[in-house]
């Protein structure tokens, strides 16, 4: 068995990390590398950086429109190429290259949000459940047939414990499906086309916070954004990062928190951060100042009541 696996972020790693283990991974694909910080540094992406630590070759072709991309592909004789996470389009000439399937861990519950950003989706959309699919690709965006599909809870998490949880899944999903394909044993279920939901990629902005918003739709704003997509805002006339928050609860002596605080109002109680909501308040449990680090919010509220008392105003990032 020769497989070559395409894909980026840390999902995707973990993915390669089980699959090498079980099977003989010839080439890990990814993307470039980054530009990040002040310093223009290049960074590795998560697949590239496990990939060498297992020995993998790494290839990271701009695009496969080149026939010197396909020709260094087709030099390494796949039998499958696993996707999960890749970031890039893969034309037809790549879709036919290995033996038997091109497969996508997909991380969600197909037909249910197809495209880039379906996991930060299911937790926006408030989805009770979401899960991964192995599909087998074709040209369509992420409208091939699947073999296998497994579940899990969605319930309060983050983007990073649902992403992990995800690819833990993805990862035993894949190997049942390699097994089931080799054996002759697959069950492909074609997709429906009138259940279909589309997952944009998130844009720039999008996860920001504000004050004329639901407070639950703020909270899972929160919980679906991360280090490339923050949730951000302003409190006290400086710009924040909100790490970690949900709708405010009662306090100490039982009464409603947020009780009398209005949309935009902050409130510092008992060493608890209150952000006014249009229906409620928003309980901040860790936050990162802009040009300070990360920071829980008692040590924030302590510091900022010191100078501002007891109460104040946050507006969105470009109110």
């Amino acid at each position: 068995m020769r497989i070559v696996f395409m894909g980026t972020p840390n999902f995707a790693a973990t993915i390669l990390e089980d699959l090498s283990q079980h099977y003989n991974v010839v080439a890990a694909y990814t993307r470039p590398d980054a530009v990040r910080g002040r310093g223009k540094k290049l960074v590795a992406s998560p697949v590239k950086e496990t990939a060498m630590s297992l020995g993998i070759p790494v290839e990271q072709p701009m695009t496969f429109k080149n026939p010197e991309a396909i020709a260094t592909l087709e030099q390494y004789r796949p039998d499958f190429i696993i996707v999960a996470a890749y970031g890039m389009i893969l034309p037809v000439d790549v879709l036919e290259c290995p033996t038997y399937h091109c497969l996508n861990v997909h991380a969600s519950l197909l037909p249910r949000w197809r495209g880039a950003a379906p996991i930060e989706h299911a937790i926006l959309a408030d989805d009770e459940e979401t899960g991964v699919c192995i599909m087998r690709m074709e040209e369509g965006l992420d409208t091939g047939p699947f073999c296998v599909c497994r579940t899990l809870d969605v319930g309060e998490k983050t983007l990073p414990v649902l992403a992990d949880e995800l690819a833990n899944l993805g990862s035993h999903a894949l190997l049942t499906a390699i097994m089931q394909i080799l054996r002759g044993q697959e069950r492909w279920v074609v997709q429906k086309e009138s259940d279909a939901t589309y997952a944009h990629k998130i844009e720039k902005g999008e996860l920001d916070l504000n004050p004329a918003l639901g407070v639950d739709l703020l909270a899972r704003r929160v919980r679906a954004s991360s280090t490339g997509h923050p949730s951000k805002c302003v409190v006290l006339g400086k710009g924040a990062t909100i790490i970690d928050a949900c709708r405010a609860d009662y306090d100490e002596q039982g009464k409603v928190a947020a009780s009398g605080l209005g949309a935009g109002q902050v409130r510092f109680a008992s060493k608890r951060l209150l952000l006014g909501c249009a229906d409620g308040a928003l309980e901040v449990f860790r936050l990162k100042p802009d040009g300070k680090k990360e920071m829980d919010a008692q040590a924030f509220a302590a510091g900022a009541a010191a100078l501002h008392g007891h109460d104040g105003e946050w507006t969105a990032q470009h109110a």
